[in-house]
């Protein structure tokens, strides 16, 4: 997934993100199960603008983002100078080479769904796996059937900024479990609007395909939570944090 135009309005089109919330929220997490130094280091995979990452840096973690979007680590870089320094690494998550080992890592905002193919999803768990430390801890989220059937589905959704209006449209495939996502971006050129367009899919993943992946990498599942709660899922959840262990 490379974003392109996306990425520079990306901030913009999620200011109802609290990132600060959620960074505190996967911090909880990790330090039930590791001791957190200075020394400790995280992996953000899917770091996109790097504002999850930056959070996480604030709480002392010793940061790695990674994405495979040159425009996102753009953006992520342009706010390096708000925090310590942070390693930034463009790479696909099926290619992932972090050169040493890590102690936890985050993958946030559903950046899972992002794969639509079961087989990206299990070379990205074998990676995370192979460089995190026996007894680190692995947290990621993904949208629930839920999310992508009904709040997803075939509905649109525009944004009315001052510097550009979006229009988001979803069309769900019942069959693959598929969202495609097709944003129309109109920006303001003078008396006329520029047009740029980007599309992506989001795909649905079964929590038996998710543990099957966890456990074929050689991680044990600890807890799945509703997205930003410590509450069990339930059949109108959006969001599923999953929690798992390098054994």
């Amino acid at each position: 997934m490379s974003y392109g135009i996306f990425a520079f309005y990306y901030d913009r089109l999620t200011e109802n993100i609290d990132y600060k919330a959620r960074a505190e929220y996967f911090n909880q997490i990790i330090r039930q199960y590791i001791t957190v130094t200075p020394q400790t280091i995280l992996l953000d995979l899917a770091c996109g603008t790097g504002s999850l990452t930056v959070e996480l840096a604030k709480l002392g973690y010793d940061m790695i983002g990674v994405d495979a979007s040159e425009d996102m680590l753009s953006e992520a870089m342009s706010k390096s100078c708000m925090t310590k320094k942070i390693l930034y690494l463009c790479q696909d998550f099926t290619h992932l080479d972090l050169y040493g080992t890590i102690d936890a890592a985050v993958c946030a905002l559903d950046s899972i769904n992002h794969m639509t193919d079961l087989a990206q999803v299990k070379k990205t768990f074998s990676l995370v796996s192979l460089f995190t430390l026996p007894g680190g801890v692995f947290v990621f989220d993904v949208n629930t059937e839920y999310k992508q059937r009904v709040v997803l589905g075939e509905n649109a959704y525009v944004y009315d900024l001052e510097d550009v209006y979006c229009v988001w449209q979803n069309r769900w495939d019942e069959k693959s479990l598929i969202t495609q996502i097709d944003l129309d971006f109109f920006i303001p050129q003078g008396k006329l609007y520029s047009r740029q367009q980007e599309s992506f899919s989001e795909r649905v993943y079964t929590h038996e395909e998710l543990c099957c992946a966890l456990e074929e990498a050689g991680f044990e599942l600890l807890a799945v939570y509703e997205g930003d709660t410590f509450s069990p899922l339930k059949e109108t959840s959006q969001r599923a944090v999953y929690v798992a262990r390098r054994k």
